[in-house]
């Protein structure tokens, strides 16, 4: 295989922002699964796309909007679930309602950015910037050491919040500070995938994950695994086919969820 592609910085640049988002996206996922929550990227997703369009018709930097406003669309999210009685999934589907409407309303007033806003639907991996792939690097950080310090709280409250709860454990804190970085990621997530695909970055690997391994710890470090390798083989394969990366990227989460189900099916 012809490597010299590896030397284009717009190659280098999707690489790193691919697999650092990886690990994020699949680190908090193992936690949104479990928690019955991993529809909430598709509903931040869905805010984004609002928020980008926001940017959009404002002239602004749509990252800019977009931060602040899936900040605010995680919490309302968790805060609708918490207090209003209503099931996780109908407030993931009530802010993920506004948020679509938000963006076709603004989309159908301005005319001219139909195009940007189609690049983040569908993802533009190869088109990220050297700061969008340092942001990339500096939120899987955060996500890993975050998870690093309150691995303990965070495993308790996964599986039995009121028992948590009970013990003394502040799973309000843990649960916003879950949601607020499942928004930062998401907002990055979109330049890699799309709005349309993030919570498959999300939610494959760790489904894969739950094939192969036989401990919750095992989980959050294959789910990253097969996430980051996703990322490698779809890029690779997405340059020299001439394929979306974004989708190519998922498809091939798609074929390791294969290889988990198959392995469940006949072992």
């Amino acid at each position: 295989m012809d490597l010299s592609f590896l030397s284009y910085a717009f190659i280098d640049r999707a690489y790193i922002a691919g697999i650092f988002v990886a690990i994020a996206c699949s680190v908090l996922g193992v936690f949104l699964v479990l928690k019955k929550m991993s529809l909430i990227g598709d509903g931040l997703a869905h805010v984004s796309f609002g928020a980008i369009a926001l940017g959009l018709f404002l002239g602004l930097t749509p990252i800019y909007v977009a931060v602040p406003v899936c900040l605010l669309g995680a919490l309302v999210i968790w805060k609708i679930s918490e207090r209003a009685g209503l099931f996780a999934d109908a407030a993931i589907a009530i802010v993920s309602a506004f948020g679509v409407a938000g963006g076709v309303i603004l989309a159908s007033l301005a005319h001219g950015f139909n195009v940007d806003l189609m690049s983040y639907l569908f993802g533009s991996i190869l088109s990220i910037s050297a700061a969008e792939a340092a942001l990339s690097v500096a939120l899987s950080l955060v996500v890993v050491i975050f998870v690093a310090i309150y691995y303990r709280r965070l495993f308790a409250m996964t599986f039995d919040e009121e028992f948590a709860r009970t013990s003394g454990i502040k799973t309000g804190r843990l649960n916003a500070a879950i949601v607020m970085l499942t928004g930062l990621t998401v907002v990055i997530s979109v330049r890699v995938v799309g709005t349309l695909l993030v919570s498959a970055f999300i939610v494959l690997p760790v489904v894969t994950a739950f094939g192969f391994a036989k401990s919750f710890k095992q989980t959050i470090i294959l789910a990253p695994l097969f996430s980051v390798l996703a990322v490698i083989i779809g890029i690779t394969y997405a340059y020299f086919a001439d394929l979306p990366a974004g989708a190519t990227i998922v498809a091939v989460n798609f074929f390791f969820l294969a290889l988990s189900a198959g392995k469940r099916l006949f072992k």
